[in-house]
């Protein structure tokens, strides 16, 4: 999967290059969708930018700009990959640098590979079945074969002083409040937009992310290999179940990150 792996993270630096072109200029214009959630060009751009070199690789794509390929064609696909060129658009908006590039390759409902790019950080994740999760910063490296020499493989060690809760900046719901709450424990939170949050409990930066909001399987497909292979997972809300890919209806359940 090497070849794959590096087709993608080149493919998630040039999107990322992309949104900070338009991020960084005087100011952009912000469409709204018919459910009323906002597209920058910088979305689109990004989009362009992965497509050039998924197509390469053969393998079909499911993107939000392609949810409406008929599950009778997508349930026969063995593989696809999973694409949300620019995760977080409202921080994008707000211009607090929480949104990321994820992409991701799903067999049998399940990440295989993932990637999510922080353009602002320039960190960045990625993680392979049997192989692992690791974290990079792109600054002052050259190359993808650098990069992926030079990433740590996660979780990393990190120190707590309390229980650490990240949760959505955007998107705090009174359900997810509540199941905070009934931790009954002392709780650090942090609040985040977009994958971002994902990787912080696949680091051991936070210990849990509860989400009782809706998402999209392209918010959390490239997220969810990195916490698969970091030895965590994305449960449904019985803390058993994993959430799934490709299905008919691509609307996640809530869920937990632990």
């Amino acid at each position: 999967m090497k070849g794959l792996l590096n087709i993608v993270i080149t493919a998630a630096l040039k999107a990322g290059e992309e949104i900070l072109k338009v991020y960084e200029s005087a100011d952009f214009e912000v469409e709204y969708k018919k459910d009323d959630s906002p597209l920058t060009q910088a979305d689109k751009n990004a989009h362009e930018a992965i497509m050039s070199f998924l197509k390469k690789t053969g393998i079909p794509v499911l993107s939000e700009e392609g949810r409406e390929i008929p599950y009778a064609e997508r349930k026969n696909w063995k593989q696809l990959w999973i694409v949300d060129p620019l995760d977080g658009t409202k921080e994008f908006i707000k211009r607090n640098g929480e949104f990321t590039v994820n992409i991701a390759l799903v067999e049998a409902g399940i990440p295989v590979l993932g990637v999510v790019y922080v353009p602002i950080t320039q960190d960045l994740y990625f993680a392979e079945r049997d192989k692992g999760s690791f974290k990079v910063n792109c600054k002052k490296k050259n190359g993808v074969d650098a990069l992926v020499k030079a990433a740590v493989q996660l979780p990393l060690t990190v120190e707590k002083e309390r229980f650490t809760v990240v949760a959505s900046r955007s998107h705090l719901s009174p359900e997810t409040e509540e199941y905070i709450k009934n931790l009954n424990k002392e709780v650090a939170l942090i609040s985040s937009g977009s994958s971002i949050k994902i990787c912080l409990v696949a680091e051991g930066s936070a210990d849990v992310y509860p989400r009782f909001a809706p998402t999209m399987e392209w918010d959390t497909a490239a997220g969810h290999a990195i916490a698969l292979y970091a030895g965590k997972n994305i449960y449904q809300t019985d803390e058993i179940n994993p959430v799934v890919y490709n299905k008919e209806d691509l609307l996640n359940p809530w869920f937990v990150v632990k």
